[in-house]
Order: C-alpha cells, then sequence, then structure tokens
C-alpha cells in the first residue's frame, strides 16, 4: 500500500510510479485542479487530481481534511515559481491516477497546526489526533533515537538487557507504591516497581556482572511538570567497579547520544561538584550551571547586627544568611517585578524578599537604597558590598532563615531570575555532584538521601553507627542544566553494612528480614562489589528536544492529577471483579479518618 513515505519523493524520482499513503492535511480546489496534501509521519507530500482523469478526480473531490488515503501517480516537478522549499519533497508533485479512500474523518476538535492554540486538556483527551502534528511527532521519533543509541552503547560495552519483574514486593522508604491487589491471594498485594533496584542488585550477586534495562517504574507521588507517575528508566548496574568506572562509562554514552541526536558537543570530562559546595553556592543538588549567579555567605558579617531579620538566623546553626548579587540589577528590574519576586519567594516558605540596590558606593550608606539599609551599621554594608564584589548598578537579595526554606527560595530566585533576564553563559552545563550525605535527619528520625542500598564511604558498619550524621554517602547525580538526568552510587554489598543501614533508618530486625530478607540473604552468598546509575528517559528526551514539559515526550501521558483524559483512567471496577479480589469499598461515612469527601477506599 506504499512505495515511499513523503519526505522520500524527491527530484530523484521524477517520471517514476510511486504509491503512498496518509492523512490529508490540506485540501485545495484551485482553477479545476484538485490539490491534496498526504501527510505522514515524515513529512507531507503533494498530490495533484487533474479533470481530465475523471473518475479519480471525483473521487478526489469527496476527499475531507483527515481523511485516510492511498493514491499512486507519477512524479513531475512542480511548475516554476512553486517549490515549497519547507518540504523534502517541496521540488516535486505527483500526479494522481489512482485513489482509494481507506476511511472518512469527522470534523476534529482542533486543527491540526502548530500555531494554533489549544487546551491541554482537550489535547490530552484527544491525544490520538494531537499525536498527527508534526511538533509531537518529532519529539517521539527523536525519542526513539534516543533510545536505540543507548542501547547500541550499552550492548557494545558488554552490558546485558535483562527484564525484571513488574510485581514485586511493597517496601519502606522511597514514594508511595502503586499497589495490585492479588486474586490468589486474598488480603494480600503486590507493588509496581519504583526502580528495579533490588533486583538488579541480585543480579549481580547472579554473575551478570553487567546489566541494563530500559524499563517502566511507578510512583505514587504528587507530580510536576517533569514528572509523571509511571516513567522509562534507563537502568544501569555492574560489578566490579568503583565510581570512577561507572562514571566515566555513561559519561562516555551522555556525550555520545547528545553528539549523535542533537549535534552538541561536551567536554571531554563534566566539572565535578561535592555535594557541600552546590548547597553552599547554589542552594540546590542540581544547580543550573548556565546561571553564573552564586550565594554569597553573610552570617559572620550580620551575626552581631540590630537588625534581628538577620542576626537570628545567624546565630543560628542550622540557619543560613546568604547574598545573592544580580550584576546591573538596577536597570533590569522594576519595583513591580521586585514585588513579583517577592511573592515567587514566598511559594517557598520565605517571609519576604530583602533587597538593596548599589547606586553609589563612594557615597557609603547614603549610596544604597533600600528598606533595611537604615537597620544595618556601616560596616556591615561595606562588609557585603565586598563579600559580593558589588559594582554600581547591582543589586543585592538577601535570603536569611531556616537552612532548607534560604535553599528553596533562594535556589528557586536564581534560576528564576537566569530564565527571565536569561542570564545563560552557555547552553549546555553538564556536571557531577558527589559526596553526599549517608542520611538527613527529619523529625528526629533518619532518612537515606538516595536510598538504603548505598554505600556509605565509611566502610565499618560500627564506626557508621557511631557518627551517621558526618558520614558521605558514595553516590553521584549527573546534572544537565538544572535537571537530575542520572542518579547512582556504589552498592552496599555486605550483609552487616546493609543491616546497620536499616537500623540507623529505623527498620526494625523483623521489618528489614520481612521486607527484605531476599536481599540480606544474598549478601551472605559471595555478593561483588558492584554499582550502577539509572537515568530518567523521558527526561533525557525533554531535554535533548528542548521542551520543559515532559508530557511532551511521552505518548499518552498522565495530567498532574495522574489521570489519563483520553481513557478517563483511573475508574471504577466492576463489583465482580472486587469480590473475587477481597476489597470491600467504603464510604466517607465509614472510614472518617481515610476518607476525603466524596471518594471511596478500598478495605
Amino acid at each position: 500500500m506504499r512505495s515511499h513515505y513523503s519526505a522520500e519523493v524527491n527530484e530523484k524520482l521524477i517520471d517514476q510510479v510511486v504509491e503512498i499513503s496518509g492523512w490529508v492535511h490540506k485540501r485545495r480546489d484551485h482553477g479545476g485542479v484538485i490539490f491534496l496534501d498526504i501527510r505522514d509521519r515524515t513529512g507531507l507530500v503533494q498530490l495533484v487530481f487533474e479533470p481530465e482523469n475523471k473518475a479519480v478526480f471525483d473521487q478526489a473531490d469527496h476527499v475531507r481534511h483527515e481523511y485516510v488515503i492511498q493514491a499512486k501517480g507519477i512524479v513531475k516537478p512542480r511548475p516554476s515559481g512553486q517549490e515549497n522549499p519547507n518540504l523534502a519533497s517541496g521540488k516535486i508533485e505527483i500526479i494522481g491516477n489512482e485513489l482509494n479512500i481507506i476511511n472518512t474523518a469527522k470534523t476534529i476538535p482542533f486543527q491540526i497546526d502548530e500555531h494554533q492554540q489549544v487546551g491541554e486538556d482537550i489535547r490530552l483527551k484527544y491525544r490520538y489526533i494531537d499525536l498527527r502534528r508534526e511538533e509531537l511527532q518529532k519529539k517521539l521519533i527523536k525519542r526513539a533515537e534516543i533510545s536505540r543509541y543507548i542501547r547500541r552503547y550499552l550492548d557494545d560495552h558488554g552490558f546485558l538487557d535483562i527484564e525484571t519483574p513488574f510485581l514485586t514486593k511493597a517496601t519502606p522508604e522511597g514514594a508511595r507504591d502503586y499497589l495490585v491487589p492479588s486474586r490468589n491471594h486474598h488480603g494480600n498485594f503486590y507493588a509496581l516497581p519504583q526502580s528495579p533496584q533490588l533486583f538488579k542488585q541480585l543480579l549481580m550477586v547472579s554473575g551478570f556482572d553487567r546489566y541494563y534495562q530500559i524499563v517502566k517504574c511507578f510512583r505514587d507521588e504528587d507530580l510536576r511538570a517533569d514528572r509523571q507517575p509511571e516513567f522509562t528508566q534507563v537502568d544501569i548496574e555492574a560489578s566490579f567497579v568503583d565510581e570512577k568506572i561507572i562514571m566515566d562509562t555513561v559519561e562516555n554514552m551522555i556525550r555520545g547520544l547528545f553528539k549523535t541526536c542533537i549535534n552538541v558537543d561536551f567536554a571531554d570530562s563534566f566539572p565535578i561538584l561535592n555535594y557541600a559546595e552546590a548547597m553552599e553556592k547554589y542552594g540546590s543538588d542540581k544547580p543550573d550551571l548556565r546561571i553564573p549567579l552564586q550565594f554569597v555567605n553573610i552570617k559572620e558579617t550580620v551575626k552581631n547586627e540590630e537588625f534581628k531579620v538577620f542576626s537570628t538566623p545567624a546565630n543560628d546553626e542550622k540557619s543560613r544568611v546568604i547574598a545573592l548579587k544580580l550584576p546591573k540589577g538596577n536597570e533590569k528590574l522594576t519595583r513591580k517585578m521586585i514585588d513579583e519576586y517577592t511573592k515567587f519567594v514566598s511559594i517557598y516558605g520565605a517571609r519576604g524578599l530583602a533587597y538593596i540596590k548599589v547606586n553609589d558606593i563612594a557615597k557609603g550608606k547614603e549610596g544604597l537604597q533600600s528598606p533595611i539599609v537604615k537597620n544595618l551599621s556601616e560596616k556591615a554594608l561595606q562588609e557585603i558590598i565586598a563579600k559580593t564584589a558589588a559594582e554600581n548598578g547591582d543589586m543585592i537579595f538577601f535570603g536569611a532563615g531556616k537552612a532548607n526554606v534560604v535553599n528553596d527560595a533562594m535556589g528557586a530566585l536564581r534560576v528564576k531570575l537566569g530564565h527571565d533576564l536569561n542570564l545563560f553563559t552557555t547552553k549546555w552545563a553538564p556536571l557531577w555532584v558527589v559526596d553526599f550525605p549517608m542520611f538527613e535527619e527529619v523529625d528526629g528520625r533518619y532518612h537515606a538521601l538516595h536510598h538504603p542500598f548505598t554505600s556509605p564511604k565509611e566502610n565499618n558498619p560500627e564506626a557508621l553507627l557511631a557518627d551517621p550524621q558526618n558520614t558521605l554517602s558514595r553516590a553521584y547525580d549527573m546534572v544537565i542544566n538544572g535537571y537530575e538526568v542520572g542518579g547512582g552510587s556504589i552498592r552496599i554489598h555486605d550483609q552487616k553494612m546493609q543491616s546497620a543501614v536499616f537500623k540507623l533508618l529505623g527498620i526494625s530486625e523483623q521489618e528489614a528480614n520481612e521486607k527484605f530478607g531476599f536481599l540480606l540473604d544474598a549478601l551472605q552468598y559471595g555478593a561483588p562489589s558492584h554499582g550502577g546509575i539509572a537515568f530518567g528517559l523521558d527526561r533525557l528526551a525533554m531535554l535533548i528536544t528542548g521542551t520543559t514539559n515532559i508530557r511532551d515526550v511521552i505518548a499518552f501521558p498522565k495530567t498532574q492529577t495522574a489521570s489519563c483524559l483520553m481513557t478517563e483512567a483511573p475508574s471504577n471496577v466492576d463489583s465482580t471483579q472486587l469480590t473475587e479480589l477481597g476489597i470491600k469499598l467504603t464510604t466517607k461515612e465509614d472510614k472518617p479518618s481515610e476518607v476525603k469527601s466524596g471518594e471511596q477506599a478500598a478495605i
């Protein structure tokens, strides 16, 4: 039904008979001649039907937009002046002599036009139509190219593509699991994997020393523009390796991927930033290094000032006081913009946004403009100017408060200023972030900063238990343009160390055996040293295709409420199915503490 795709029909085929199939993108009737632009995933080609061939012409006269057709004809040059340089087939047209209408089409809910603004809810409801747009088709084709390159690279480097289970066991830590009830084991549930983490470690114990998988993973968590409840992960693991081997291997993969897919040349080696430095300078463990702005610590400068907004957090070891200089900020920002940035940082818990306009340094305090200037001493102001290397015309923003709030709010402000004011010094900025703390303490309890199977740099379980707060992990994240695209670590391969980590995380010995007994057993049967990394394929595709919405690179994505507008999932199920699964639905009146109004819960 097809001899060529649209983009393959060019001047090399002039006077040859070709057969094409596709959708009618546009229909035009000029002076008794019918022109049809036929669309497939490679592009457009123009069909011409002339009245001399009456039977075929009459058929073409009935064709409308989005009809699916098959046509045969002779390739001819377009008349002079009618070429279309924007099409691969723009120098030719096909004089149609056969036409078969495969299917008709109703009037579509929106036009397949890149310039037409259509609400995302409508686009997602009619996703099969939205996917006909050239913009989305190019993104998904590029995604396929990304997957193909990664598979080829890993195959060539001795990694084996091995599948792991989707129906597995619910485990503590991390995001919430999606649970699947078991019909054969009433009251018991499978969990969909958040990652193949444990299975790939068991493969290392099994002797498959180089593994990879491009695999679906599932997390029942709140969504953002760059997250989905089901996502695709490039999962990699290897035995008898250290951090350098893993990082070098996948860095070369990413370097080759960007060169192959979008002709971007990354440096021969990515810069490496330790976690403490990243948080100190950028307030983020995934800093966007395209933006030159950096935090400056002024804690000591304001510790003894009477201005309590600064001095109180300056005397609290869990708080920060930082300055963020915006060069020529006086010229770039209006009062309205400053007010908008003040509202912006409040989203992250900041109570306000203090700033100083540097008008004339030579005039001292008189040359500085801000509501807070009167509250700070001349000495403190001079030190702030010196530490930030501020010049006339600059603006200095301040963050003061609990470290996590300052990092989140001012880190987000730094990125927003970079985007709003186009402060980028380069188009691409890949890097590694390393030396993460092993744990973070929240409400008096330790949590694994990566996951509980990450190896600490301290290789003695007793020493780890004695000083967990100051222990660093053997973890490493790859960051590109402010996005964490890959995260990995050297894993724990010693059963005693794994048990010590579980103990610090508040996982009792009984719970550890219930949840992870198979892993703890396996580590006692000759587990090799091993480590790996996982890349978010969706996020890589988002970066490479230049979109900021991860849904653009997923064929059938969910909304930010984790629903599918096209299939209307999630949905109710038949009561017979629930009975077979041993599930009974209860309303708010039955379980008031667990169910929101209007919702149902399963028990």
